[in-house]
């Protein structure tokens, strides 16, 4: 087996850590496919494993773990609860099946998915994950793709504080004022889309840091990621392109580099707005 990589932790407001790294299943089809790229990334050192009910492979990811090896208590499991599922006896059906399909019995993070305020039941959804933390379903809850109003809604309604908010996050869509935001709360920030789909790859800015460097593009943007703190979950179903997304903590970028990186924000968004997303 590869030598297994260090990853950093990050700690969140409730006294729990999560890898800075982890590696994101979105878009990889269940069965054969999402079980060979969660086990490359398992051997390449992962820890940290990203799901959600909504991408449909979470049964995938649970046959990948179970024949890892790996001790439970070795392995970040995270996955959301869909639109569909917001309010409290969906969201609690929603948990139990997500748990079965991943061949577990704890979490170590659930997000609720979406805000969908066209529905307005994240805040009793929010609610819910509260409660299910505290009946010891999940370690640690969070949200994803809430904004500044989704967030304040659920402090005022509840008094309970995300430990985290995955949102899209990457060169071309920086979301300063929300990850300052977070930073005021204590909301760790974990971005999905870290490279945008690809699009930030051709970049001439990150090219030039990257050909200067030696290392790839790819893997300057998780460097930019972890110097300005983010958290991040690279998807790839590419053996060798897993295992160059980990090989990234061996090296730190230049302040010019990183203000040439910071300059690149246009946000551009490559998934949908949160106010108005409800079905895939």
């Amino acid at each position: 087996m590869t030598q297994v990589q260090t990853i950093p932790t990050v700690s969140l407001n409730d006294e729990n850590a999560i890898p800075q790294l982890g590696f994101g299943v979105f878009q990889i089809p269940p069965g054969d496919e999402t079980e060979r790229a969660v086990s490359e990334a398992l051997e390449a050192g992962y820890r940290s494993i990203d799901t959600a009910e909504a991408y449909r492979n979470e049964a995938s990811v649970g046959k990948a773990i179970a024949e890892s090896g790996i001790p439970r208590d070795e392995l970040f499991i995270t996955t959301k609860v869909f639109n569909t599922h917001h309010g409290e006896e969906p969201t609690r059906e929603a948990i139990e099946k997500s748990l079965e399909r991943l061949g577990i019995d704890q979490l170590d993070l659930y997000l609720i998915h979406w805000p969908a305020p066209m529905n307005d039941m994240y805040p009793e959804t929010w609610r819910t994950l509260v409660e299910l933390r505290d009946e010891g379903k999940t370690r640690s809850i969070g949200v994803s793709n809430f904004k500044e109003r989704h967030l304040e809604r659920i402090f005022v309604e509840t008094g309970v504080t995300p430990a985290l908010n995955q949102i899209e996050l990457h060169p071309y869509l920086q979301q300063p004022a929300l990850r300052s935001f977070h930073a005021q709360h204590g909301i760790a920030t974990e971005a999905w889309s870290p490279i945008a789909q690809g699009a930030v790859l051709k970049d001439p800015t990150i090219k030039a840091i990257a050909d200067r460097i030696g290392r790839t593009p790819a893997q300057v943007v998780l460097r930019w990621h972890f110097a300005v703190g983010n958290i991040a979950i690279p998807k790839s179903v590419t053996p060798e392109r897993i295992r160059e997304n980990i090989e990234v903590f061996d090296f730190h970028l230049e302040d010019t580099d990183l203000a040439a990186i910071s300059a690149l924000d246009r946000e551009q968004r490559t998934g949908p707005d949160p106010d108005s997303f409800f079905l895939p």
